[in-house]
């Protein structure tokens, strides 16, 4: 503190730099607040983000990429994540090495990824599968029927099916599937 001197006008004391600091430090633990959310939430451990599915379970029967029939009642038993994508969408692109790290990671359990392309030709699919490591099917759908009778609005969409068939969950939007937080979710589900 400064004291004034003879003659001077002040009456009370100059703040010091910690007076000056207090609101700086209050803002910035608010910007880590935010951003520590804001991480959180990139990184898909967002359980807002898992919406309940109260509807009837629609078909699916696709073709791969090498022209072998994926019908969902095949998969019955197991937990099924499918994902409605396509090469032209970012956030689709940007998922798929999570998707891949899922696959890797429930290995030898009873599930399954199907990744379900929006109408693209497979020239396309197959030329973006050369520069992405995929270990999943990847499911033609050229007509657009599933993602029609899938109520598909919007890329990426994922659903979560159950192993006794039923949808359980749908997410709308990029997800890291490899997260830890994703990964119990479906864990959840596994018999």
């Amino acid at each position: 503190m400064i004291s004034p001197r003879a003659g001077d006008r002040a009456t009370r004391p100059i703040a010091g730099p910690g007076h000056c600091m207090r609101p700086l430090l209050s803002a910035c633990a608010a910007l880590a607040t935010l951003l520590v959310v804001a991480v959180a939430t990139a990184a898909g451990a967002d359980p807002e983000r898992f919406r309940p599915w109260t509807g009837p379970t629609p078909p699916l029967e696709l073709q791969d990429m090498a022209g072998k029939t994926h019908t969902l009642t095949e998969y019955r038993g197991r937990v099924v994540l499918i994902n409605f994508w396509a090469t032209w969408c970012p956030p689709c692109r940007d998922e798929m090495p999570t998707l891949q790290g899922l696959h890797e990671r429930l290995s030898g359990r009873p599930f399954a990824i199907l990744g379900v392309n929006y109408g693209e030709s497979p020239g396309r699919i197959e030329s973006f599968l050369r520069g992405t490591s995929v270990g999943f099917p990847i499911l033609r759908d050229p007509r657009h029927e599933a993602i029609t009778a899938w109520r598909v609005r919007t890329l990426p969409a994922s659903f979560v099916v159950a192993p006794d068939g039923q949808i359980r969950f749908t997410i709308v939007g990029e997800l890291d599937w490899a997260a830890d937080d994703n990964i119990a979710r479906i864990r959840a589900l596994l018999p």
